[in-house]
C-alpha cells in the first residue's frame, strides 16, 4: 500500500513537470510570434525547405557545392562569394572550377594573371576545398555527374553565353532547381582594378622605373621614359618645396604664438629701440646742421676777405658789414642751415642775400 502511494505520488509529479513544460512552451511560441526576427527566421527557413524540396540536399555526406570562375587578380569580392558558397549547408564540400587561358581569351579577353597563378589563388583561400583546373565554360550534367555536384552557386544576374550555346551560362542547372544564388560585393571587381591602373598609368610606369624596371620591360619607347623621368624630377622637387613651405609655415606660427605669449615684453622692448633711434637720429642730425653752419660761415669769411683786399675798405667798414652779417640775419627762414645745406652741395654754390 505504502509503495502504490509512492508510484501514484511519483505519477502525479510527471503530470504536473509535463503540465509546466506544456505551459512554457506555449508562453515562448505566444513570445515569438510577437518577435518579428522569429517570424523572418521561420518564413526564411520555411522558404528555403521549399526551395530544396525538388532536390533536398543529402544528409548522409557533406552537401558537394560548385563555384566557378576567372578569379583574375583574385580580391576579397571573390573571397566573399566564396564565402557564401561553403556556408550555403551546414556540411558543404566547395569545388571550384577555373577556366583556362585559352578558353578566357576565347570567350571574355585578355587576363593579367596566368591560369597557373588563378589556380595557385584560389587554393590559398581557406573556403576552397577542391579546385578544378580547365573548368567548362558552359555547366552541363555530364561534367555534374563527373564531379559528383549537388549544387552550382553563383550570383542570379544571367552571364551572357559567348560561346552561343545559350543566353545564359548557368541557364541548366538553373533549369533543374540545382543553383544557390549568392550576392556580389559592391565596389570591388577585376575590371575596377584594371580601370585603376590605366587611369593612373603613369604613375604606376613611373614607380616602376624608379623602382629599376627598364623601359623594355615596361614597353616604353626612348623618348616616352626620359619624358617620365623629368616628370619624376619635376614631381619630388615639387613635394621638396612643399614641405620646406609647410616647415616655414610653422615656424612662423611658433613665432607668433611666442610673441603672443610675451606680447608686453615685446611691445616695450620696441618702444626702448624706437625711442632710442630717434634720440641717435636727432643727435646725427644736430651734429650735421652744426658742420653745415660752419663751413657756411668759413665760406663766408673767405668770400669778405677777397672783397675787402679787391675794394680797399676800412676797418670800420669791415665792421658794418660784419654787423649787416649778423647770426640772427644768418638764421632767417629763408636761410636756415636746411636750405643752405641745399644749395651748398646740391648747386656748389654759397648762399647770397
Amino acid at each position: 500500500m505504502v509503495r502504490k502511494t509512492r508510484l501514484e505520488n511519483l505519477s502525479e509529479r510527471e503530470k504536473e513537470r509535463k503540465g509546466d513544460e506544456g505551459s512554457k512552451g506555449e508562453a515562448k511560441a505566444e513570445r515569438h510570434r510577437g518577435d518579428p526576427s522569429m517570424t523572418i527566421t521561420t518564413n526564411a527557413a520555411a522558404a528555403s525547405q521549399s526551395d530544396s524540396d525538388p532536390n533536398p540536399p543529402p544528409s548522409d555526406r557533406p552537401v558537394r557545392v560548385y563555384a566557378d570562375g576567372i578569379y583574375d587578380l583574385f580580391h576579397f569580392g571573390h573571397a566573399r562569394s566564396l564565402e557564401q558558397a561553403k556556408k550555403s549547408f551546414p556540411n558543404t564540400y566547395l569545388l571550384v572550377g577555373c577556366c583556362s587561358d585559352e578558353i578566357t581569351h576565347k570567350y571574355k579577353g585578355k587576363t593579367v594573371m596566368t591560369d597557373a597563378e588563378r589556380y595557385e589563388s584560389l587554393r590559398h583561400c581557406k573556403w576552397v576545398d577542391e579546385v578544378i583546373p580547365d573548368a567548362p565554360w558552359v555547366i552541363d550534367q555530364a561534367f555534374l555527374d563527373e564531379h559528383k555536384i549537388d549544387y552550382v552557386a553563383h550570383d542570379s544576374l544571367p552571364y551572357a553565353d559567348a560561346s552561343g550555346a545559350g543566353q545564359d551560362v548557368y541557364e541548366f542547372v538553373k533549369a533543374a532547381g540545382k543553383f544557390k544564388e549568392t550576392k556580389r560585393t559592391d565596389g570591388i571587381s577585376t575590371s575596377d582594378i584594371i580601370m585603376r591602373i590605366v587611369k593612373d598609368y603613369n604613375q604606376y610606369v613611373m614607380r616602376n622605373l624608379d623602382r629599376g624596371y627598364t623601359r623594355k620591360e615596361l614597353n616604353l619607347s626612348y623618348v616616352k621614359e626620359k619624358r617620365l623621368r623629368v616628370n619624376m624630377r619635376l614631381k619630388k622637387l615639387h613635394e621638396k618645396v612643399k614641405e620646406q613651405q609647410e616647415k616655414v609655415g610653422e615656424k612662423i606660427q611658433t613665432v607668433a604664438r611666442t610673441a603672443g605669449a610675451s606680447r608686453n615684453e615685446w611691445v616695450e622692448n620696441a618702444d626702448r629701440w624706437v625711442a632710442g633711434f630717434l634720440e641717435m637720429f636727432e643727435e646725427g642730425c644736430h651734429k650735421m646742421g652744426t658742420a653745415i653752419r660752419d663751413r657756411i660761415q668759413e665760406s663766408l669769411m673767405g668770400q669778405q676777405t677777397r672783397n675787402l683786399l679787391t675794394d680797399g675798405k676800412s676797418d670800420d667798414d669791415d665792421e658794418e658789414y660784419y654787423e649787416d652779417d649778423s647770426d640772427e640775419e644768418y638764421y632767417d627762414e629763408e636761410y636756415s642751415y636746411g636750405n643752405l645745406e641745399e644749395n651748398v652741395v646740391e648747386n656748389g654754390e654759397k648762399p647770397n642775400k
